[in-house]
């Protein structure tokens, strides 16, 4: 009779597996594996080896508080001579002596999340138990029998492994970026999307239920979406707020990353963290999703309709002087961020496979809680609006269409002859590149084509004839070169009268500060030509003076300006309106890098803005950070106020933990001037071996 096989100790080799599962970032500490591909361990026994055919070995691993084999959180597999195919496996690679190092594969199938791990070995009908450890499994774009399998090497590196990116701001006209430090191998971060996970109202109503369906990612998109906002009372991690007035928070405009506002939703207890809005909850979504390895990514819809009647139709109601006077519930944004997530859809047709829109900003509920998808961009396409999840909201951000109705003083109301449309430049960042993508074409046909309007058909919307312009006259508005913050400006209303008759019009126009959600401040300039002649066939450009004594106090943060002109035709009585969203520039912060860029080796950043206003700035703050480059966030507050037209500058130390292509991301914040962004890419070599 053998002598009972006694573990000495064993080895879950952290750095080969992270390295082989892509994983190097959260993998130093603990095991961070990928699903269906193998990882390896070590057994170490005394006295003396295994030996095959005498000894059995075999495994446990468990997720979840209450593991059960029924709902898949729980499994028993014996080491056979093949790896399983459709469940949990154990292989022997080799055996050296009193030393056996196993393969184990899940599969691809399995439920994400942190498992334990339990060895049982036996000899006869003696036999013993050891508790080998814990490991994190993640979903695995690399797998294709994975659902959220993505073919391309450079799409699996930006969308799943990539910690930085951009995030596309401003307006329709003139389109900015934002660097973001998306962070998501950052420490903690992990453990924290995991608690993320196990807070979310689901997972405490029914915890077996909720941990056998972590193997969808369907479902996780759908809780993330919901526990990224609090509107829920769920211990959400953002609270959104759109009023400008932030003072016990922080401004949404101030953040530049993820990981400062996951780690105080930790440190808060997991109460939510003041204050976010459109672009931070997608982002923040977007490094939750990368992190448990589904390929996600923030994309930004301009002129983005919110359609609270579901009647695919934004009503706007205009004075005479060409002022908002009546607000509908209906809204327009300049700009609405969501996250969009790769993942096959098998409850639905395999052509719905792809991407997934996903909104964590809390709009409209669903299903009775605050998120939205994930919503296919196919379907959305196509006017599909009966399949899961919310297809006819997002349906409308990118095509309801807008009717300006003119407000007489008698009462009476005029439409306009102009709609402006919704849903355009729909951009996220290029592969591999600091670039934009147009992606407006996943989830619109041309507009005009009969494809587009076959789908409108199919979405039961009759197509109005709202496009139409009044005979002969068109209207347009034009800006000067360079709406830099602190200088006045022109804008222009350009009118051209194609008819072959003159004409005699009504010219107003009316420019207001405005926010991104299409919150309007004070006026900020006004002209009113009450009979502009049009000679026929010629144009006309007529410039409105906006000055910085006028806007300066009022600009949000959002650094827009709405210019309305309205046109009427004295003869007919037509009116034309053509909206302008200016969006006005900040300094730019200019960032140098002295030293060699390499890795563990000290490199100085030189930051430095100089102040464009004719004012001098007070309480200035830079906030630094890079995922791979500094320490967590650096924050210098400057200690004397910077003069007008004056330079800041400081110099910041920092060393570099990580090779590669790294962003490192500059906010800079004053009382006069806030949320001023910059970034500069370092590629850092590798430390010499």
């Amino acid at each position: 009779m053998a002598e009972d096989l006694v573990v000495e100790s064993w080895d879950l080799q952290c750095e080969r597996n992270s390295r082989e599962h892509r994983t190097v970032e959260m993998g130093r500490e603990q095991l961070v594996v990928r699903r269906g591909q193998p990882f390896s361990i070590t057994l170490r026994f005394s006295g003396r080896g295994y030996e095959e055919g005498v000894d059995k070995l075999a495994f446990n691993v468990e997720t979840g508080p209450c593991p059960i084999e029924t709902s898949g959180t729980r499994f028993h597999f014996a080491v056979t001579d093949f790896p399983e195919e459709s469940g949990w496996s154990a292989v022997v690679q080799q055996q050296d002596g009193d030393s056996v190092c196993v393969s184990l594969c899940s599969p691809p199938t399995a439920c994400i999340g942190r498992y334990s791990l339990t060895l049982e070995t036996s000899t006869g009908y003696q036999g013993s138990s050891y508790h080998i450890g814990h490991f994190v499994l993640l979903f695995n774009a690399w797998h294709p029998e994975d659902t959220v399998f993505l073919r391309e090497e450079d799409e699996r590196r930006e969308y799943v492994l990539s910690q930085q990116g951009l995030i596309y701001q401003g307006s329709r006209d003139y389109i900015t970026s934002i660097p973001w430090n998306f962070g998501q191998f950052e420490e903690d971060v992990l453990s924290i999307c995991l608690k993320l996970l196990d807070t979310n109202p689901k997972f405490l109503r029914d915890q077996n239920r909720d941990c056998s369906r972590r193997n969808n990612p369907v479902y996780i998109g759908r809780v993330v979406s919901a526990m990224v906002n609090c509107n829920d009372e769920d211990q959400g991690v953002l609270a959104g707020r759109w009023d400008n007035q932030y003072e016990d928070g922080m401004s949404p405009m101030s953040w530049i990353g993820s990981v400062d506002i996951l780690k105080r939703w930790k440190t808060f207890g997991c109460h939510p963290v003041k204050y976010g809005q459109c672009w931070v909850f997608a982002a923040v979504a977007c490094t939750v999703m990368r992190c448990l390895g589904i390929p996600s990514r923030v994309v930004t819809n301009y002129n983005s309709a919110h359609d609270t009647n579901g009647n695919l139709v934004i009503d706007r109601y205009l004075s005479e002087a060409g002022e908002e006077n009546r607000r509908s519930r209906d809204m327009i944004w300049n700009f609405h961020c969501w996250v969009e997530s790769w993942m096959a859809r098998p409850d639905l047709a395999p052509s719905y496979d792809g991407w997934q829109a996903l909104d964590p900003t809390p709009q409209e509920k669903s299903e009775g809680v605050f998120c939205c998808g994930p919503a296919p961009v196919k379907a959305i396409k196509e006017g599909d609006l009966q399949l899961k999840y919310d297809i006819p909201f997002v349906f409308a951000e990118v095509n309801a269409d807008v009717v300006y109705w003119v407000v007489h003083q008698d009462g009476t109301e005029k439409k306009s002859t102009h709609s402006s449309v919704v849903g355009k430049n729909i951009s996220t960042k290029s592969v591999g590149r600091d670039s934009r993508e147009d992606i407006t074409h996943t989830y619109k046909y041309p507009e005009g084509s009969d494809k587009e309007r076959e789908v409108f058909e199919k979405a039961e919307r009759e197509q109005s004839s709202l496009r139409e312009e009044a005979e002969g006259l068109h209207l347009r508005i034009k800006l000067s070169d360079g709406a830099n913050n602190g200088c006045d400006f022109d804008v222009f209303a350009v009118i051209s009268n194609a008819a072959g008759t003159e004409r005699v019009c009504r010219l107003t126009m009316c420019a207001r500060t405005a926010s991104y959600n299409g919150t309007l401040g004070p006026q900020c300039g006004m002209k009113d030509l009450l009979n502009l002649t049009l000679e026929p066939h010629a144009e006309k450009s007529v410039p409105l003076r906006i000055l910085y004594e006028k806007y300066g106090e009022s600009l949000t943060q959002d650094n827009i300006i709405k210019v309305v002109a309205l046109l009427t035709d004295h003869q007919t009585d037509d009116v034309i309106v053509a909206v302008r969203d200016v969006y006005i520039q900040n300094p730019e912060i200019k960032i140098r890098i002295l030293g060699e860029p390499m890795q563990k080796r000290k490199l100085v950043a030189e930051i430095s803005l100089v102040n464009p206003l004719a004012v001098p700035l007070n309480s200035c703050v830079f906030v630094v950070e890079g995922a791979g480059l500094t320490d967590g966030q650096q924050v210098k507050e400057l200690e004397e106020p910077v003069e007008p037209h004056a330079e800041a500058k400081f110099r910041l130390d920092f060393v570099p933990h990580q090779a590669g292509l790294h962003k490192l991301v500059v906010d800079f914040e004053s009382d006069r001037l806030a949320g001023v962004k910059g970034y500069r890419n370092v590629i850092i070599a590798p430390q010499p071996e």
